[in-house]
Order: structure tokens, then sequence, then C-alpha cells
């Protein structure tokens, strides 16, 4: 006879407990938010889209969790103080997702695409850890395939993902009696940055690489960062998960 009884998600995180995910308004930092939540976190959701995060809000909120919405530039001192001061208003943060950062398709400056792109994963962490976390803090960056395990067209994407694999090595190895610190490296995802990219013939030939035959989707980065970030994984450290379907071993 099938086993008909109920099962849920537990990977023990105290219910609860903060978790502060920037880019929460579409994409990987929107799946980290719904997901957080569903498994009884209260969530800060940062975006610079208003609109976008405030319905990432409201979906957690509808289903009975706890969250609060920011609208924020990742990359502006002042801003980011301001969201940490309206994230607080839900309690001490125990848990930081970086997400939040420019697109590879940007036309940026190479100076400006890694002081954007990893300056603020610099200074959302070093902002949250200046105020104080609890025991048992941890955060997950996200960084990417690009510039860790392959390489892209532009070069300050990267270079930025290197430097943000490499920031988080810092933090495991000098910071690790405050928070508990690892990356996630995603290999091509079916988020709205992407759209479209599947048809095109770059596209096709690298889904033909890859194992799984398909990109990933945002719940699939979302569930490697809480597993990272949850109690279970308490003697995971500095480690730099690529979440690709196997992409890289194809290269």
């Amino acid at each position: 006879m099938p086993n008909t009884a109920q099962h849920t998600i537990d990977l023990g995180f105290t219910p609860g407990d903060v978790l502060l995910v920037s880019g929460a308004g579409s994409g990987i930092g929107e799946a980290v938010a719904l997901r957080a939540a569903e498994l009884g976190l209260a969530v800060a959701a940062w975006d610079l889209d208003e609109s976008a995060v405030a319905a990432t809000v409201d979906r957690i909120t509808a289903s009975g969790g706890k969250a609060v919405a920011v609208t924020a530039d990742v990359s502006a001192p002042a801003e980011v103080e301001r969201g940490f001061a309206e994230s607080r208003r839900l309690g001490e943060i125990r848990y930081l997702v970086n997400n939040a950062g420019p697109s590879s398709a940007g036309n940026l400056d190479f100076d400006e695409g890694v002081r954007i792109a990893v300056g603020s994963v610099r200074l959302m962490t070093e902002t949250w850890l200046a105020g104080g976390v609890p025991q048992g803090a941890a955060l997950v960056n996200v960084s990417s395939l690009a510039g860790n395990l392959i390489g892209t067209d532009s070069p300050w994407y990267c270079a930025a993902k290197a430097g943000i694999a490499g920031y988080t090595r810092h933090l495991a190895t000098y910071r690790n009696a405050e928070v508990r610190s690892n990356a996630v490296a995603p290999g091509m995802t079916d988020t709205p940055r992407l759209q479209g990219f599947v048809q095109s013939d770059v596209g096709q030939r690298s889904l033909e690489k890859n194992p799984m035959k398909r990109m990933a989707t945002g719940d699939d980065i979302a569930w490697a960062a809480l597993f990272l970030l949850c109690p279970l994984a308490s003697y995971i450290n500095g480690v730099l998960l690529p979440v690709d379907g196997g992409w890289t071993v194809t290269q």
C-alpha cells in the first residue's frame, strides 16, 4: 500500500529566522525568496524594481508567510544602510543571499562592471556583519560558471564572477567566526534575463552539450542555495557549487 502520509521539506531552519535575498523581484532571487518562505523563514526581499519585489512579497504573504519588500540599489552605501534598517524590522538577519548584480548583457565599462558586481556583494556583506549577526549565520553568494569554470564574451562579467568566488573564499577563511560562506555557480538558467536565449544558435549549441538537455529553473538554483545556507550544511564552508546539469564536464 502506498504511503499517503504528508511529507514536508525540513532543512533544519528555525521558523521565523530572517533571510535577506537581493534581486528578489524575478529569476533566481525570486525563487530563493519563495522557497525560503515555504520553509518558514521570514524574508527581506530586495530589488531595484519596486513593483516586482512587491509582487514577490505579496505572493509570500498571501500564502501566510512573513516578508518585507525593500527597494534599494545594492551598490549604493546609503541605500544599503537604509535597506538593512528596514529589513531588521523582521528581526535579526541570520541568512544572506547576495544575488543581485548587473546583467552580463549590460554594456558596462570594465572597471565599472567589476565595481558594481563585486563591490555590491562586499558592501552588502560588510554592512550586514558590521551590524552584528546571530550565531549560526550563513551566506550564499551567487557567482557563475563564467569566469570560474568557463569563459564568456563579456570581460567584466567573467572577472566579476571570479571575484565573487574569491571573496567568498576569503570570508570562509578569515570571517568564519562570524559567518559560514559559500557560493553557487549557476549555468544557463531560465530567467527573464535569458529570455529567448535557448532559441538562439548559441543557446541551442550549449543545450546540446548539456547532459540534462535543458536550462536550469530558478528553483534548481534556489534549492542548492538554501541547502548551503541551512543548518544541515553546517560543515560546508568556502565551496563554489556548480549548478549546471553537468554542462562544464562536457566542455
